[in-house]
């Protein structure tokens, strides 16, 4: 077994929301890390192997569920990070 197969499911669902967003398009690469970082941070561990295998191994109503809480995450750490102190105390840090 390689462990570089296995990852956290909802490393692909954040990454696929964001894209959908197109956060990836209208935000720089720092932004995306951090933001990244805030909405992993709030979901649960999910690991696999092949994403095929959620296809296969989740219910429809599961996945809604993970969906329903990256969708959640992304929101709230979008909020966070788009707030004006927020943003004014990391240019301090700089």
């Amino acid at each position: 077994m390689a462990l570089e197969d296995i990852h956290n499911y909802y490393e692909d669902l954040v990454q696929h929301y964001i894209r959908a967003l197109e956060l990836d398009r209208t935000r720089d690469a720092d932004y995306l890390a951090d933001l990244c970082c805030l909405v992993l941070n709030q979901l649960p561990a999910h690991y696999i192997r092949y994403t095929v295998d959620m296809a296969y191994f989740t219910s429809d109503e599961k996945r809604h569920e993970m969906e329903e809480r990256v969708i959640y995450a992304v929101t709230s750490a979008i909020s966070w990070l788009d707030n004006e102190e927020h943003r004014r105390d990391h240019r301090e840090e700089q």
